[in-house]
């Protein structure tokens, strides 16, 4: 019904930046919450940020040196990440709270995408 596609996931170096896409696609449907979550080895899966609205939060981690941003025109999310550190190395999942009628929601999953960071 809906699917999130992701990508720019990829080997960095520590410093360097990355930036990630997250398309949203399907059938008729309306995007209320994107955001990005991420899951590094033996850790609970984190949200890293948020967009809803006019609104966007980031988690203390990343505050600063991860901006995220929504293009409504394209259905697209993106994460840019700068001064990127190996603490950041994880895989990294879009997710999106859309729409599909009055009053209903449906929660949707990327496939996820690994980042790594090399010391």
């Amino acid at each position: 019904q809906v699917q999130l596609v992701e990508s720019g996931g990829g080997l960095v170096q520590a410093g360097g930046s990355l930036r990630l896409s997250c398309v949203a696609s399907g059938r008729r449907f309306s995007i209320n919450t994107m955001a990005w979550y991420r899951q590094a080895p033996g850790k609970q899966r984190e949200l890293v940020a948020s967009s809803s609205g006019g609104s966007t939060n980031y988690a203390d981690s990343v505050k600063g040196r991860f901006t995220i941003s929504r293009d409504t025109a394209k259905n697209t999310v993106l994460l840019q990440m700068s001064s990127l550190k190996p603490e950041d190395t994880a895989v990294y999942y879009c997710n999106a709270v859309v729409g599909t009628g009055p009053n209903r929601y449906l929660e949707v999953w990327g496939q996820g995408t690994l980042v790594t960071v090399s010391t």
